[in-house]
């Protein structure tokens, strides 16, 4: 494990594993146990997502793993989540690594995150985005879905109610319309200034200044459905990748969808991996 500083001061532990072809990957390599864990399986998310992808990644492969999530949650940068902030923070990584091109594999908004890097630097080998589609992506819905979020954790905040009580919900009794804003005022603020930024972006545009292999995946049922409180948005993730399948492959990319799987689901290792590997071992050559 080494420390890398990043644009804010604030350092984040870095973990290496394997040889071979470089692969930066923004996941947590440590499983979540104990109360964190469970609430992570209500919401359909796996604990031990990051680890397992590593283990597996980490046989072929330079895995060079960041939670990068987690620690602008613990560290958060309100006024500097940039594109140019972000791109510069996994290049700091990348070079703290030893590594002169490698490839990056990121989910959501990490997979935004590395288009982002992709047209700043001419370092990747290899870009793969899932749960967030390469054109058309909903960049003005997250808007007003961060921007909606930090009103909200201005106003929990402000009563001092901006922790939820979990214990008293199960899986089946989740109604995410209803769900309360458990982050404080800097971590959404740093997620509402990301989009801000990317307001003017116009990703079809930006086509034309990626050259690295690409691959783009997401589930067939990946729309998220907000509620009255965040305006009623639909940031519908699918739809680009099964509508514009044709004029994705024509700018370059291979193009999966998953079918029946939603945008937690589509981000499960065992969906993954017989997607990423495959697609690593004939794009990302021994560097």
């Amino acid at each position: 494990m080494i420390q890398v500083e990043l644009h804010d001061g604030n350092s984040i532990d870095v973990m290496i594993r394997g040889e071979g072809p470089a692969l930066l990957l923004p996941v947590n390599p440590i499983p979540m146990e104990g109360a964190q864990a469970e609430e992570m399986r209500k919401w359909g998310a796996d604990p031990a997502l990051g680890y397992t992808l590593i283990q597996a990644l980490g046989a072929k492969y330079r895995v060079v793993a960041f939670d990068y999530e987690g620690h602008v949650l613990q560290a958060p940068k309100p006024d500097t989540l940039t594109p140019d902030n972000i791109a510069s923070d996994f290049l700091s990584i990348a070079d703290a690594a030893g590594l002169e091109h490698f490839a990056y594999y990121g989910y959501s908004w990490l997979a935004l995150s590395g288009f982002q890097l992709a047209i700043r630097t001419e370092r990747l080998a290899a870009l793969v985005m899932g749960g967030f589609p390469p054109i058309n992506g909903p960049y003005e819905q997250m808007l007003k879905v961060t921007e909606a979020t930090h009103r909200m954790s201005v106003d929990a905040q402000n009563q001092n109610q901006n922790n939820p009580n979990p214990e008293k919900q199960t899986g089946e009794d989740i109604d995410w319309s209803n769900v309360e804003v458990s982050m404080n005022e800097k971590q959404t603020r740093q997620f509402a200034t990301l989009y801000r930024h990317l307001r003017q972006f116009d990703d079809r545009q930006a086509q034309a200044r990626l050259t690295c292999p690409r691959l783009c995946f997401a589930g067939s049922e990946g729309k998220i459905a907000y509620g009255e409180k965040w305006g009623n948005v639909l940031v519908d993730i699918a739809s680009p990748l099964i509508h514009q399948e044709e004029e994705l492959r024509q700018a370059g990319w291979d193009v999966r969808v998953l079918d029946g799987l939603d945008h937690t689901g589509a981000m499960q290792a065992k969906y993954v991996l017989p997607i990423l590997m495959p697609w690593l071992d004939v794009n990302l050559s021994e560097q």
